[in-house]
């Protein structure tokens, strides 16, 4: 019936839709085929089982499909170790795997690491995680299959769909010793393809089975009895050869016992003895701490009255430093004054000495016009009366000016009494700058 589906389907669609069919079909029996089997077969699968091997063959077709051909230097490269490499970049813990398959020392071809790749994602639980992973880029997976190819169409979505189901398989295959890249994968259809007598042949396997697995269950577990009822044996053996060594123990501690409660006795006997010296010369020496108490009392005292005074002499001298500190101050304040009312009078006796120089360049002019004047005079008989009331008036004005020169020689030497006056005063007032004010006076009377 089922070779009827699969004529019907060749004669009404084409070949690679056939194909796809064909292919999906074979992997829903090797699925649906594997899990009922482990289920019944109760144990973790390895690499001998035949269905799951069988299952591998279609899983080597289904990617297969629509594969393009690479060219290579020697010959055509046909491989699903492509797509299956290309997952690692797509899902991260996908990375162990890769990388656990490339460094098996086994594998020289593509094919036999793809295979390697496929028996761990099953033995991980996560083929159909990465075969997800993978189907929905199909932008990428264009770079190695066709268009038409099974992994690019609805089918693969649905062969995804159904390896979620192996999730229920524990498998337990060994990688490293097995030859993956010379094995033949060619699908046995005589798997599926069952009769009345081959069910009946199933049942009595699985009974046949089923009574093998009690037997090795039983021997097992006989097995492990005796292997406990040894163990005990030696236990107990090591347990009478111990306490025997714990009796011999026992009476050399007991021996030990008796000599520590002699050595203990005899310590308390000196204890005891220790403990009278002790208490005498505590009695000797608190005797000697109360004297050594009253004379530091005495001499605390006597140190309480020194720092007292200590003290009042430096409040004594800490006033005094400030009254000569405060009285400083005035003479430094005295001081600026006086140097200032001493830099008014010096800017007035430069004035009035200019003033007196002017003077006297007046009284030469007069004098060079008198002379002049009393030569006319002589000259010229005719103006002498003009001559003789302007001699007088000359002379009246020389009087005048020699006068004033007088006036202002009197006031040069009053401004210099004054100023001797007040240089005196201030080299009584400020006795520590006697140096500079003798200097002071010196100019001033000079």
């Amino acid at each position: 019936m089922m070779l009827d589906s699969f004529l019907m389907l060749s004669a009404t669609k084409d070949p690679t839709a056939v194909e796809r069919a064909n292919l999906l079909n074979m992997a829903k029996l090797s699925i649906k085929g594997l899990i009922e089997s482990a289920l019944s077969f109760g144990r973790t699968l390895d690499s001998d089982y035949p269905p799951l091997q069988q299952f591998f063959v279609v899983m080597e077709h289904c990617l297969k499909h629509g594969l393009k051909v690479r060219k290579s230097f020697l010959s055509y490269n046909k491989t699903i170790w492509g797509p299956l490499e290309l997952v690692e970049k797509l899902y991260p813990e996908a990375e162990e795997i890769g990388a656990s398959v490339r460094d098996l020392p086994g594998l020289k071809t593509p094919l036999g690491r793809a295979r390697a790749w496929l028996r761990l994602a099953l033995m991980q639980k996560k083929m159909a995680d990465y075969l997800r992973c993978l189907i929905i880029q199909r932008d990428l997976l264009s770079e190695f299959y066709e268009y038409h190819a099974l992994m690019m169409e609805e089918e693969g979505a649905v062969i995804v769909g159904l390896l979620v189901g192996l999730n229920v398989i524990d498998a337990n295959l060994c990688v490293k010793g097995e030859d993956l890249d010379s094995q033949v994968g060619v699908i046995d259809f005589s798997m599926y393809l069952k009769n009345e007598e081959d069910i009946g042949n199933k049942e009595r396997n699985v009974q046949i089975t089923a009574i093998l697995d009690q037997k090795n269950y039983v021997e097992e577990l006989n097995r492990q009895l005796n292997s406990t009822v040894s163990s005990l044996h030696s236990r107990v053996d090591s347990l009478e050869k111990s306490n025997t060594k714990l009796i011999e123990e026992l009476a050399i501690a007991k021996n030990n016992i008796i000599k520590l409660q002699e050595e203990n006795h005899q310590l308390r006997s000196e204890n005891k003895l220790i403990l009278m010296k002790t208490q005498q010369q505590l009695e000797v020496t608190k005797v000697d701490v109360e004297t050594e108490l009253q004379t530091y009392k005495h001499s605390r005292q006597g140190l309480d009255e020194m720092y007292n005074e200590a003290r009042r002499q430096l409040r004594d001298e800490s006033q005094l430093r400030q009254d000569v500190e405060n009285e400083l101050a005035v003479q430094v304040s005295m001081k600026h004054e006086i140097e200032l009312a001493m830099k008014l009078l010096e800017k007035d006796i430069h004035e009035k000495q200019d003033t007196l120089i002017g003077l006297r360049q007046q009284l030469e002019e007069v004098k060079a016009i008198n002379i002049e004047m009393y030569q006319k005079l002589q000259g010229s008989e005719d103006g002498l009366k003009e001559k003789n009331e302007i001699i007088a008036r000359l002379e009246e004005k020389t009087n005048n000016i020699t006068l004033a020169m007088r006036q202002l020689e009197q006031s040069d030497s009053d401004l210099l009494t004054q100023t001797r006056t007040i240089a005196m005063s201030l080299v009584k007032c400020a006795s520590s700058d006697t140096q500079d004010q003798y200097k002071l006076v010196k100019d001033i009377s000079f």
